[in-house]
């Protein structure tokens, strides 16, 4: 269920980009990245063990976030998936081989518990409230931003950058505090991720796992508000309840794999829009 939160949070905040302004992005993971090794060296190196990091750590997400949308974002389609697949690679290179800040493949442990008000998180539960609580405040904020008029803006820009551009609104300047929005929740996702399991190293936030987040949001319904969400708990739980399905020891972890991606691909082809989605993504 921790996960399931910490998920969720990545898939709406992934939807922002891929179902509400049509724009792919690969990168995700590495602003998820972000805000776990915000964290930890927070944490680890200046001794600073409050919640009020995350929100740190949501700041370095939305900051760099700048870097890559300011130039790459004046591409479009494939090109602009190119340009994030590129950051991608950097900052899993960064996070790998930056022995003296990040111990590269070594990783970052004994991360200690947050602290709030004096509250230790330490037990599943305080941190089953705290990875829910971070999930409820970005549905909430999706849910206040898209029936505005900056959320008006956002579908136009999926559906016509022209007619957006003709109305004289700077479809640029939308995609940038769209972008730097959605790296802040991933990263401030990220800031839990650290905290919960006190051991961050390069290898949990890859190409693939961005491409996990783009499974969740294309499976649970890209556009929607529940479909990222239901999306992410699925292919959370699908791996887990495969388990114990009484397969033969010696392959069972190769079957789940295959049952797993069996079962993408009848999602998928049964449900090319996602099982809650308003909007099919494109090629």
């Amino acid at each position: 269920m921790i996960l399931i939160g910490l998920y969720a949070t990545l898939a709406l905040s992934l939807d922002l980009l891929v179902g509400h302004t049509g724009i792919l992005s690969v990168a995700h993971a590495g602003y998820f990245g972000l805000g776990a090794y915000t964290v930890a060296l927070t944490s680890t190196r200046l001794g600073i063990h409050s919640v009020a990091v995350l929100f740190l750590a949501a700041a370095v997400g939305a900051v760099t976030s700048l870097a890559v949308s300011i130039p790459a974002l004046r591409l479009r389609e494939d090109y602009f998936v190119i340009a994030t697949f590129g950051f991608q690679i950097i900052l899993s290179s960064i996070l790998s081989n930056w022995m003296s800040l990040t111990r590269g493949p070594l990783g970052i442990p004994g991360i200690p518990e947050p602290v709030f008000l004096g509250l230790h998180f330490s037990s599943q539960e305080s941190f089953l409230a705290l990875s829910g609580l971070v999930a409820v405040l970005s549905f909430a904020l999706v849910c206040a931003l898209l029936p505005s008029a900056f959320g008006r803006v956002l579908h136009g820009i999926r559906e016509d950058e022209i007619l957006v551009e003709s109305l004289g609104k700077s479809v640029l300047r939308f995609k940038i505090l769209t972008f730097a929005l959605s790296a802040s929740m991933a990263a401030a996702a990220g800031g839990v991720y650290a905290y919960y399991m006190t051991f961050v190293d390069p290898t949990s936030f890859t190409v693939m796992d961005s491409i996990l987040m783009i499974s969740m949001v294309i499976i649970g319904g890209a556009g929607s508000l529940l479909g990222p969400p239901l999306g992410a708990a699925l292919l959370v739980l699908l791996p887990e309840l495969l388990r114990f399905v009484g397969l033969p020891a010696t392959a069972a972890a190769n079957i789940r794999q295959i049952v797993y991606g069996l079962v993408l691909v009848i999602v998928v082809a049964m449900r090319p829009s996602g099982i809650m989605g308003n909007y099919r993504v494109g090629r």
